[in-house]
């Protein structure tokens, strides 16, 4: 059995609010190893984006631990959460999040070159290759269709050769046949990386295609069969 790459337990967050305590999420633990593939859905406001960022270290819960690559996240400060994530977590988004003011190519060197690799360039090239825009290295994300920008993303995310890659709804602004697309692309990728994937996706296909999927519902994790 592979190592456990991410685990948390008893999570919990709870936000101050006009009419008191909310809690956005209550008591929830999960373990993944690599390799694992994870969908986490619910409807809008299920706490599935907080708990994304919870295990991502974006934020810190109030109650419970998370152990991201066997390193507990609530000891560590904002810069060493920051640093941990540069070494060992990717992101895909679904508004992509590239930088208008550079092309593919460059959108893709970007992270590697913060990280000082002398072979940015040639990593980049060959990511952009393997995700099939081997021959848009020089467009700028405005000349992209959303697919292909969602293309670039992944490259980018991958380029870090993260341990575990967080998707929030990496298929919400895409056409079906787009976004079979990217999800064979992302699942192609984890195989071949051993990469540990957190999927947060309205979309059930999608999800059906992760080896846990877990479902929330007003922060609470659910069985949907007996809800």
């Amino acid at each position: 059995m592979s190592a456990t790459i991410l685990h948390a337990q008893h999570l919990s967050k709870v936000v101050p609010s006009a009419e008191g305590e909310l809690c956005i999420l209550d008591d929830l633990s999960l373990e993944l190893a690599r390799g694992d593939s994870l969908a986490i859905v619910g409807s809008s406001g299920s706490g599935k984006s907080t708990l994304l960022g919870l295990l991502a270290g974006l934020d810190l819960p109030t109650h419970g631990e998370v152990s991201l690559a066997g390193v507990g996240l609530n000891s560590l400060s904002e810069d060493q959460r920051a640093r941990l994530r540069a070494e060992h977590v990717g992101f895909v988004f679904q508004s992509f999040q590239l930088l208008d003011s550079l092309n593919a190519l460059e959108n893709v060197m970007l992270p590697l070159e913060l990280e000082g690799r002398p072979d940015a360039r040639t990593t980049a090239r060959l990511l952009l290759e393997r995700v099939g825009l081997g021959q848009r290295l020089s467009h700028y994300p405005r000349q992209l269709s959303g697919g292909e920008q969602q293309r670039v993303a992944i490259a980018r995310a991958f380029a870090g050769e993260p341990t575990v890659l967080f998707a929030d709804e990496p298929t919400g602004n895409l056409d079906r046949h787009t976004g079979q697309h990217i999800s064979d692309l992302l699942f192609a990728l984890n195989q071949e990386h051993g990469t540990t994937l957190v999927l947060v996706t309205h979309d059930e296909r999608l999800a059906q295609r992760c080896r846990r999927v877990i479902h929330l519902e007003a922060g609470q994790q659910i069985d949907p069969e007996h809800a």
